[in-house]
């Protein structure tokens, strides 16, 4: 083994064995414990129910005159200078001149946006932040529509734009799902049982490396969402075309910036012969608010098929180790398999032809 993938085999070993994050127990507070720091840290008072999350702990917070918080209580293993790299990030879309649809930071009596707690008995602090509550349903709860996904595009592109030049010591941090550490995910595929379905793993991974990683070198970079997956989107219960809530800065990284579009996208595929079909209303709208230059149009659909293979990679390993909650974290996995399958049909380069052309012919094609 020479000495780089030694060192590549080592983080890796880092990186699964001892995701703090992910594996580390914790103190969980319940309901009454959380209102009771709500009140004493925010000055907020209210019923407190939890909602699902897969390493932090959340609780909406609804107050007697119809008011809503969100209380996020991130977990204690999280590096600090990581949750104030989230904090200033949501603090710069919150002060964005476009206006954009995300939850809003409120201080605590201190003024801080990042209460610092610690439980009786635990043994680490945990940072403690209160966000405003979008009204809204989640956009996998409700049908999907051409306009809905363009909403969802245009959305992004504003939401990537105004990041442009923003910068933090924790934008590199090492983060699990940054499909530019994919190659590091190779020994989860040995939790893969199905032996078809590990060949496919093994084609898109080898596929990435020799192919898409060199293309990526190069390309413009910038700190993005990275995981706006139907999970993370609220539209208005009212006309579920319209996108009114992007949620959840915890994956936030700096990276391609087409990798954020290839994250997004993953989620808006079709079960199709051609999976990009539905994607595509998604994607031209992104380039038409935040133009994508021609090698990351030619890209894209390799980085779709990374997400993807990430996806059904940390999230069948992750179902193992935590059975008890695997409908949740395999929330997403049928459908990143059923993606990786169809793209996988395609002949060399076709998926490439299909981005290229759709966007050429919505008239708003860089050509560098």
């Amino acid at each position: 083994m020479d000495r780089q993938a030694g060192a590549l085999m080592h983080e890796a070993a880092c990186q699964f064995d001892n995701d703090a994050l992910f594996g580390a127990s914790t103190t969980r507070l319940n309901a009454d414990e959380a209102r009771a720091l709500a009140a004493e840290a925010f000055g907020v008072d209210g019923r407190v129910s939890p909602l699902n999350s897969e390493r932090d702990q959340n609780f909406r917070v609804d107050g007697d005159d119809g008011a809503s918080w969100v209380l996020k209580i991130s977990h204690p293993a999280e590096d600090p200078d990581v949750t104030d790299f989230q904090t200033q990030v949501q603090l710069r879309l919150m002060n964005a001149p476009s206006g954009l649809p995300v939850p809003h930071l409120l201080p605590d009596r201190a003024g801080n946006y990042i209460h610092w707690h610690r439980a009786p008995g635990a043994e680490q602090r945990q940072a403690v932040r209160l966000n405003t509550f979008l009204p809204g349903v989640p956009l996998y709860t409700v049908e999907r529509s051409c306009a809905q996904r363009r909403a969802l595009g245009s959305t992004l592109g504003q939401f990537d734009q105004a990041l442009v030049g923003f910068t933090h010591d924790q934008a590199g941090h090492h983060l699990l799902w940054d499909m530019q550490r994919l190659a590091l995910l190779r020994p989860l595929m040995r939790h893969i049982d199905d032996e078809a379905r590990r060949g496919l793993a093994g084609r898109a991974l080898d596929r990435f490396e020799s192919w898409t990683v060199p293309r990526v070198a190069g390309l413009r970079r910038q700190v993005i969402h990275n995981d706006l997956n139907a999970h993370n989107v609220l539209v208005d219960a009212a006309n579920t075309d319209d996108v009114i809530g992007i949620l959840d800065f915890g994956d936030m990284v700096e990276a391609p910036l087409v990798n954020d579009v290839a994250v997004a996208a993953a989620y808006q595929l079709a079960d199709a012969p051609n999976p990009l079909t539905s994607a595509l209303d998604f994607i031209t709208a992104y380039h038409a608010v935040n133009s994508l230059t021609d090698a990351e149009q030619w890209v894209l659909p390799e980085l779709i098929v990374a997400r993807l293979l990430v996806t059904v990679l940390i999230t069948g390993w992750r179902a193992k180790q935590h059975p008890e909650n695997s409908a949740y974290i395999l929330r997403n996995n049928a459908l990143s398999w059923q993606g990786l399958e169809r793209f996988d049909a395609l002949a060399e380069g076709q998926a490439q032809e299909i981005v290229f052309n759709a966007l050429k012919r919505s008239n708003g094609s860089t050509h560098e």
